[in-house]
């Protein structure tokens, strides 16, 4: 059992979620606490299935390639998450919400659609499948490296709850713009740190 993968995956999968919150901060926009819980039980939920996938997947093959395939596509991952990062650095745009909520999924610092400085219960779900998305492809390449589905669904809803919590304090003093940016390369470097240990132990 590769706890120290189950610990930084679930570190690795919420720092956008600590961005996110920083910048909610910034704006004084509350995330009351139930609000905080449905959006680390909506992480869990995603996560929890697709790592249950990738184990499903895991049967199939041998423990030695599917460390190795868990691991390169961890990897992939952080990787795309260093060069999204980049990328988006010199491409920023004001983007409004409509009323469906349909901008929140790509752009969850949005997810305050009314504008009342809260994240409501109807809110905190779109806000919390938004986030999620991350854990997708994470979790199902998690999963083919045989990591237990319930002790990295658990670290991930931990951590979810912690980050969100931990960035609105941060947000009247710190730039929750920086973070942002930060945080996904720092994502990134942990899952090719993952997938490299996954490789080989």
């Amino acid at each position: 059992m590769h706890l120290l993968s189950v610990l930084l995956i679930g570190i690795a999968s919420n720092l956008d979620n600590l961005g996110i919150s920083v910048s909610y901060g910034l704006r004084s926009t509350r995330i009351p606490v139930f609000s905080n819980l449905i959006i680390a039980i909506v992480s869990m939920l995603c996560a929890y299935f697709s790592i249950f996938a990738g184990k499903f997947i895991s049967v199939f093959i041998s423990m030695r390639i599917a460390n190795f395939t868990g691991g390169l596509i961890l990897i992939c991952i952080g990787i795309k998450c260093i060069v999204t990062s980049i990328l988006e650095e010199n491409s920023t745009s004001d983007v409004k919400v409509d009323s469906n909520y349909s901008q929140v999924i790509t752009h969850p610092d949005l997810a305050d659609v009314n504008d009342d400085k809260i994240i409501s219960l109807k809110e905190s779900i779109f806000l919390g499948f938004a986030l999620a998305i991350n854990c997708l492809v994470m979790g199902l390449g998690a999963g083919i490296t045989g990591i237990s589905p319930v002790l990295t669904t658990f670290s991930i809803g931990v951590f979810s709850f912690i980050s969100i919590w931990c960035g609105l304090k941060l947000g009247n003093k710190i730039c929750g713009k920086n973070i942002g940016k930060y945080s996904n390369i720092v994502a990134g470097l942990l899952l090719i740190i993952i997938g490299v240990y996954e490789m080989i132990v």
